[in-house]
């Protein structure tokens, strides 16, 4: 394999659950463009995000570090400017770095490491999404999405349809053309090579309405129902019905035809960012990038799009869990599927080592490994152990979750311990916390927890935090109003100026493509 540090161009999407796609479910979104992508690299089957949530997910996997060790706690939480980043790293080694689209840094530093941001976040980069503290009280006992109105809701999943525009189709327009357009400069010659370059589109995440071209890609006989109808509340585990009050399923709740409705959406605005990834490969290969560009596909968390009757975020069953993770090198093997589990915190350390980055360069110690054997081929130990943590407005304490080989483990100090098997019980159905014949099992998870955290002083760390935070978000609200958003600059485009002549002002912006016609 070539040693030389790749370009990497990194794909995201936001809330795009892995089991939605028919690579990883064998039934799904119709997916063309990612397909491709992953039959020329290497597919992980069992990826994680290390929190149910944008905010914390996103900065986890850009420090390599579980959220509450850097104090990504909600989606309020300050992304501290001191914290390390993989594009710190990365520029430390010499590549340029650029990002068009999301990020959902809250804090005064909205770039952490990039040189470049093409287009500003489409949510707030204040204090104002901090939840209240912890209480300690069940959520039903306090209407705490009602309180706050910074949490989605049932509503958003009846607006499902065929739209003409909406936001966040105006928000994904303008990453796709930032983005595609920031590629075409780089094959100019504009910027110092290797380069970073992440695109982030803020679909699929709810509500869930697309155009109609999408739309209208779908038959209802293509969209598969719930794998888990909605069970009898009494049946749900404690945590599951707190979070129907916290989104409004109890009290809205949603019906067979609207999660139909609902998950035909999804699977347009999937088709809607699959088609954008496919555009943004083929310019690469245009360009004659390619040949020297790694590429990564993920999404920060996923959707339960009416599994077991739950929508969006904040639990730890698979559809919230489960990411898609695809990376292909420019001159890997295609077509690799790896098994074992993994996660977003693996892929700090398994770009900076692609870019030459050596390990004993990281100034903390990071919470994952890296995957370049598995994208090497070589033999990789099954199972692995991902951690994952849950600590918003969403529950009333800490809760958190471990998955090693077959096993996943939830645990907290308000909750009862969930234990599932998910190669007999891939949908979570039974719960084996207890169960005499997996008590070594459990006992080793609980070692575990206890070893990589302490609750007690979690939990007050987070007190402290959001009370801090309501103090700072208040004070700024009296007087004189100053905004953290990002606002890119407009001027960043090469047009015809004063100090211009023609025709060389119109050719310096030619890019012959790489193959000629026909070629």
């Amino acid at each position: 394999m070539n040693r030389n540090p790749p370009n990497i161009l990194f794909l995201m999407s936001d809330q795009m659950s892995a089991l939605a796609l028919p690579m990883y479910a064998g039934r799904g979104a119709s997916t063309p463009h990612l397909d491709a992508l992953a039959a020329r690299g290497t597919r992980f089957e069992n990826a994680y995000c290390a929190f149910p949530l944008c905010g914390p997910s996103r900065a986890a996997m850009m420090t390599g570090r579980l959220p509450s060790r850097i104090g990504a706690y909600d989606n309020g939480s300050d992304f501290p400017s001191h914290v390390p980043t993989l594009v710190h790293y990365l520029r430390l080694a010499g590549y340029s770095t650029t990002v068009s689209g999301k990020l959902h840094y809250v804090g005064a530093d909205q770039l952490h490491g990039f040189e470049e941001r093409l287009t500003t976040d489409i949510y707030p980069a204040d204090f104002t999404w901090t939840p209240p503290p912890f209480d300690g009280q069940p959520l039903e006992d306090a209407p705490r999405r009602e309180r706050t109105g910074k949490v989605s809701g049932t509503e958003t999943v009846s607006d499902a349809g065929p739209y003409a525009r909406s936001m966040q189709m105006d928000y994904d327009e303008e990453v796709f053309a930032a983005g595609r357009q920031k590629l075409f400069d780089l094959a100019r010659g504009r910027a110092p090579q290797p380069f970073f370059l992440m695109v982030s589109f803020t679909q699929p995440h709810d509500p869930y309405v697309t155009p109609r071209r999408y739309w209208d890609r779908y038959r209802e006989a293509d969209i598969p129902p719930p794998r888990v109808p909605a069970p009898v509340p009494e049946e749900d585990d404690p945590h599951t019905r707190e979070l129907r009050h916290h989104y409004g399923i109890d009290r809205r709740p949603v019906g067979a035809e609207e999660t139909m409705r609902a998950r035909h959406g999804y699977f347009g605005m999937i088709s809607d960012i699959d088609d954008k990834i496919g555009q943004l490969v083929e310019t690469l290969e245009e360009t004659g990038l390619g040949r020297d560009t790694a590429i990564v596909y993920t999404s920060d968390h996923g959707d339960m799009m009416g599994e077991r009757g739950l929508w969006f975020k904040k639990t730890f069953f698979e559809w919230a869990m489960r990411i898609p993770l695809i990376v292909t090198l420019p001159d890997g093997r295609g077509g690799r599927r790896v098994a074992r589990n993994v996660s977003h915190l693996d892929l700090l350390p398994t770009l900076a080592e692609l870019a030459g980055v050596e390990p004993d360069a990281f100034i903390r110690p990071l919470d994952g490994r890296s995957l370049v054997p598995d994208l090497e081929g070589e033999p990789s130990p099954e199972g692995g152990t991902v951690a994952a943590e849950h600590l918003d407005e969403g529950t009333r304490a800490p809760r958190l979750m471990l998955r090693r080989g077959r096993h996943k483990y939830v645990c907290s100090d308000l909750y009862p311990p969930q234990l599932h098997d998910l190669e007999s019980d891939p949908d979570e159905l039974e719960n084996l916390a207890g169960a005499p014949a997996l008590a070594e099992v459990e006992e080793s998870f609980r070692r575990r927890a206890a070893e990589t955290w302490d609750l007690p002083t979690l939990r007050a760390g987070i007190q402290w935090n959001r009370k801090c935070r309501a103090l700072v978000d208040r004070a700024q609200r009296s007087g004189r109003w100053r905004s953290w958003d990002f606002t890119p600059d407009s001027a960043a485009r090469w047009y015809v100026r004063h100090e211009d002549g023609f025709p060389d002002v119109e050719r310096r912006s030619y890019l012959p493509y790489a193959t000629p016609p026909g070629g």
